[in-house]
């Protein structure tokens, strides 16, 4: 039973019962209501600014260790960015200087991506200009990345390239070292033994036993293989894209290898003999470089066989070797062996 409360009239002189209306009970409770929520609330922002709750707590925890990531993420950029301009330093001043290519212009590694913004969907958070920094990063490197790799190719069609020249460059004698038993070398307008008089002789001669294999000097493909007055039975190889010819003249017969054949570096192309314009056995060898009949002196392409002594030797025998057939060994040269 709810208390009654009295009222004291001073007119009266007596104590009135307080009367409550349902209005004033509304407002009373209105006020009531107000109050408590406002103390709630207040309470309850005090408490989360010097508090976190579980969820906030758990959300703080994740972003700090986003942050760390995110630190952690840019320093490994940075080292990458590193590793990476080692890279691009010994691929510019290391494998395209020995592989004779152009260093890649900086404007090209350095290209960005071109269009419309790709950071747009990053925009907005707290951390954004970290997120878009670190994005912008990596797209930065895998766009060198890319062009390294196609540096990389490029090399390596290169390197086939050049190891194809290197293989039908004329690079070796064109009859085994141990089978040459004297030479005469380039451009030495020497007597000519059966003409009779001195004229410009445009390549080497390497005596030996008649039937003594020649082999090609470089990779490449016969061109010539006939008869000449001159030359007797000869062989020419186009040694290709490096630009040379080779000729191999007065062989004891008919070549081995027939005009379009493919030979190899160190292949029996024929034999030596005595045919054409010639007093003795031996085999005539001449290079041609940028062009047929263009003879270079064929000493300068020995270099697989010789080393630097043996070539300073090699040379010394064939520039003091004027008249090649002056002192002929008999056991190399017989009639029988025609």
């Amino acid at each position: 039973m709810a208390k009654v409360k009295y009222r004291y009239n001073p007119e009266t002189l007596s104590y009135d019962v307080i009367t409550i209306t349902i209005k004033e009970r509304l407002i009373k409770w209105s006020y009531m209501l107000a109050a408590s929520i406002f103390i709630t609330v207040a309470y309850f922002l005090a408490y989360s600014y010097f508090f976190e709750t579980p969820k906030e707590r758990t959300m703080s925890n994740r972003i700090a260790a986003l942050k760390f990531d995110y630190q952690m993420l840019i320093q490994e950029l940075n080292d990458i960015d590193l590793m990476l301009a080692d890279i691009q330093k010994r691929d510019d001043n290391i494998y395209r200087t020995v592989l004779e290519s152009e260093p890649i212009p900086a404007s090209i590694r350095q290209a960005g991506f071109g269009g419309v913004n790709r950071y747009v969907p990053l925009e907005g958070f707290e951390n954004s200009n970290m997120m878009i920094s670190a994005t912008r990063h990596s797209h930065r490197i895998l766009n060198q990345l890319y062009i390294q790799s196609l540096s990389y190719d490029e090399l390596i069609e290169k390197a086939i390239q050049n190891e194809q020249m290197t293989q039908s460059r004329p690079a070796i004698l064109p009859i085994a070292r141990r089978d040459i038993v004297n030479t005469s070398g380039f451009n030495l307008f020497r007597l000519h033994p059966l003409l009779g008089y001195r004229r410009p002789h445009m390549g080497m001669d390497f005596s030996a036993k008649i039937g003594t294999p020649i082999h090609a000097t470089g990779d490449g493909t016969v061109v010539v293989s006939e008869f000449n007055r001159g030359y007797g039975w000869y062989v020419v190889i186009d040694h290709g894209i490096v630009g040379y010819h080779t000729l191999y003249a007065h062989m004891r017969s008919r070549a081995v290898v027939e005009i379009g054949e493919e030979v190899k570096r160190g292949q029996v192309i024929g034999h030596v003999g005595s045919t054409g314009l010639s007093q003795a056995p031996h085999v005539h060898y001449e290079v041609h470089k940028n062009g047929y009949r263009r003879q270079v002196d064929p000493s300068f392409y020995f270099y697989f066989d010789l080393s630097d002594e043996e070539y300073f030797q090699f040379l010394e025998q064939a520039n003091n070797s004027n008249e090649m057939f002056e002192d002929w060994n008999e056991q190399i040269y017989d009639e029988d062996d025609y």
